[in-house]
């Protein structure tokens, strides 16, 4: 009887590790079903990567949902320098960072990516942020459940990721405001 109650946590508890396992920060080549997933539609989602047109490095090998409610798949980023700015809608620090990383998404529009990661709270308060910071010029992705804060080892909102076009991590920490941001992506896309 003990056995019946003990395995399923037992199991739960592996799967767990072995989903967190993935976390890497290397790049390397994924299957053609990964590069080929579905993406979020409309003005703010990346282009998508033709087929074969870039390898999809381990660091942009998961799938989520939009603050809209779109399904988004990380893959169509490969090739390109990528911002993920870790970010949570009670949070005064990720509100003075809206601003600046909003100007450096579109400054680099069509050379590089940001990305917003919404966490640590629901799906109505992210919208909200959204709106009233101004950053739905870019995606912002809604990660309630904290899985891609995870994958980044991410444990405290207001920071900022940025990948070069080869997946790999170049920078992992907060800028007051967002200064600074430009500075570290401009030498990824010249």
């Amino acid at each position: 009887m003990r056995a019946r109650l003990i395995l399923p946590g037992l199991l739960a508890a592996t799967a767990l590790t072995l989903a967190g396992c993935g976390a890497e920060k290397t790049a390397s080549s994924g299957s053609a079903a990964e590069k080929s997933s579905p993406t979020a539609s409309g003005p703010s989602a990346p282009a998508q990567a033709g087929a074969g047109t870039a390898a999809v490095p381990k660091a942009l090998r998961f799938t989520g949902t939009t603050v809209d409610g779109k399904p988004f798949d990380a893959a169509t980023l490969a090739g390109k320098p990528t911002v993920l700015w870790f970010w949570a809608p009670w949070c005064p620090t990720c509100k003075a960072q809206g601003p600046e990383t909003a100007k450096v998404a579109d400054q680099f529009q069509g050379q590089a990516h940001v990305i917003g990661v919404a966490g640590l709270d629901k799906a109505q308060p992210m919208k909200d942020f959204v709106t009233d910071t101004g950053v739905g010029t870019f995606l912002n992705l809604s990660d309630e459940a904290g899985d891609i804060w995870k994958k980044f080892e991410i444990t405290q909102q207001s920071v900022y990721v940025i990948l070069d076009k080869d997946g790999k991590t170049v920078f992992t920490g907060s800028l007051p405001a967002g200064k600074g941001l430009a500075g570290k992506v401009s030498p990824l896309v010249g």
